[in-house]
C-alpha cells in the first residue's frame, strides 16, 4: 500500500512542474493565471468591438464592414452545414464562437506585440498558448457533442 502511496504523490508533485515563470492572480480563492486572462479578456474585447462597429449602423448598401462580417458569418454557416447536415442552425453560434475566438487568439499571437507589456513575473502570449485554454475549449466541445448525442437519442 505505501508503494501506491509514494507514487500517487510522485504524480501529485510532477503536477506542480511549470516551464518559465507566470503570473498568477488571486480571484475567489482560485489561483488563476494572469497572463492568460489578461489576453483572453483583450482577444474578446477585440471581437466585440468589431462586432459593434460593424452592425451599429446597418445601411440599405452594405458597408465593408457589414460585407466582411456576412462573409465570416456564412463562412462559419456553410462549414456547419457541411460537417452537421441539415440540422446545423442550433450549432452555429457555437461553432462560430470556438472558431472565432481561436482564429483571433492565434492571429494575436502573431500579430500583437505582446512583449511589450511589462509583467512582475513572466510575459504575455497568445491565450491558445497556453494548455490550459487548450482543455477548457476542448471540455466545452465534448459536454455539446455529449449533450448533441443525448438530445438525438431522446428525440
Amino acid at each position: 500500500m505505501n508503494g501506491i502511496s509514494n507514487a500517487l504523490n510522485g504524480l501529485y508533485d510532477i503536477s506542480h512542474v511549470e516551464a518559465g515563470q507566470h503570473f498568477y492572480w488571486q480571484i475567489a480563492g482560485f489561483q488563476v493565471r494572469a497572463q492568460v486572462l489578461i489576453t483572453s479578456w483583450v482577444v474578446i474585447a477585440i471581437l466585440l468591438g468589431s462586432a459593434v462597429i460593424a452592425v451599429r449602423n446597418p445601411q440599405t448598401i452594405p458597408t465593408a464592414g457589414q460585407n466582411f462580417f456576412k462573409y465570416v458569418l456564412e463562412f462559419i454557416r456553410d462549414v456547419s452545414k457541411t460537417q452537421i447536415g441539415e440540422e446545423y442552425g442550433p450549432w452555429v453560434p457555437f461553432i462560430g464562437t470556438m472558431f472565432l475566438f481561436i482564429f483571433v487568439s492565434n492571429w494575436s499571437g502573431a500579430l500583437l506585440p505582446w512583449k511589450i507589456i511589462q509583467l512582475p513575473h513572466g510575459e504575455l502570449a497568445a491565450p491558445t498558448n497556453d494548455i490550459n485554454t487548450t482543455v477548457a475549449l476542448a471540455i466545452l466541445t465534448s459536454v455539446a457533442r455529449s449533450y448533441a448525442g443525448t438530445s438525438c437519442i431522446a428525440e
